[in-house]
């Protein structure tokens, strides 16, 4: 979970120091910093309503396991957050190569008509969008147990190293192109939303809501049990002990969805969404097209220009 919550914290939280960086440079090079303190009260009230919304949703939570639906609440939240990682990631790919061009676009609006008001909701906006979107994921990596991932290594870890990149970026030691950066990272969001997929898809046959054509495709319980419990009970049918213990099996479920005994839905759904990530990313402009496209946008927003 920890390393789930600290890549989660760390995409969300530095894609929204990056938007408010730009905007906050740009407004210091035109020479209108004064407006500055209203792009980051406008950040600072979407962090307090990021936790307002944590509180809610942890509330409708327990209230969905007062009335025995817990379950059926965690399948709904793994699939949607499936659908919104995978969508965060495409997004940002395509966006972070003219990202800087769109917020200067909406900054000189908001100067040019002396619009306060529309800074701060912009900023708001901005920053509540990530905020809301790490609570849902932090919903579905801990079973709705929110304040457990707020309050872990992990998230605190991925707020702390965002805000150093976010750092380096702007004052220009960091050379490394957005997109490329965020490819990087994405290719870990999607192996983390595919194994959501199949968490899911796994919880609804327990329930029995899909049934199964094979429900073990394989066992590997012998080599990697996903669980030491199962790690302890192969030990005493089978007199030998698995290859790799149970505690590398839990880890690698959480993070990645693995599975010792999977059905072949979930093999099939796992596969099918990479082919479905491959058709989507070959679909894409040529990447020599995208090269030569975001390599002055991208130097523009790593190095911004002095005042």
């Amino acid at each position: 979970m920890e390393i789930q919550a600290l890549l989660i914290t760390f995409r969300e939280v530095l894609e929204a120091l990056l938007i408010v960086g730009i905007i906050t440079t740009y407004l210091k090079r035109v020479n209108h910093k004064q407006f500055n303190k209203y792009v980051w009260l406008g950040a600072g009230l979407a962090v307090l309503a990021s936790v307002g919304v944590a509180l809610l949703f942890q509330l409708v939570f327990t209230g969905f396991a007062a009335m025995g639906s817990e379950m059926y609440l965690k399948i709904g939240i793994m699939l949607v957050s499936t659908v919104l990682l995978t969508q965060m990631v495409f997004w940002m790919a395509s966006h972070s190569r003219d990202l800087k061009g769109n917020m200067e676009g909406k900054m000189n609006k908001f100067i040019s008509t002396g619009n306060v008001v529309g800074m701060v909701i912009h900023s708001f906006l901005v920053v509540l969008r990530e905020g809301v979107e790490t609570v849902f994921f932090f919903a579905a990596i801990t079973g709705g147990n929110i304040g457990a991932a707020m309050q872990g290594w992990g998230a605190v870890t991925g707020v702390v190293i965002a805000a150093i990149v976010s750092y380096l970026f702007f004052k220009g030691t960091m050379k490394v192109p957005l997109s490329t950066f965020f490819k990087f990272t994405g290719a870990f969001i999607i192996l983390i939303s595919a194994g959501l997929l199949v968490q899911a898809i796994s919880m609804m046959q327990d329930l029995n809501i899909i049934g199964s054509i094979l429900p073990h495709v394989y066992d590997l319980t012998w080599f990697l049990p996903e669980h030491p419990i199962d790690y302890t009970h192969y030990l005493r049918d089978h007199g030998t002990a698995p290859i790799l213990s149970g505690d590398i099996g839990v880890f690698l479920k959480a993070l990645f969805g693995y599975s010792s005994m999977p059905s072949i839905e979930e093999v099939l759904a796992y596969i099918g969404y990479f082919v479905a990530i491959l058709l989507l990313t070959s679909s894409k402009p040529s990447a020599a097209k995208h090269k030569k496209e975001e390599a002055p946008n991208n130097a523009q927003v790593l190095k911004p220009q002095a005042k």
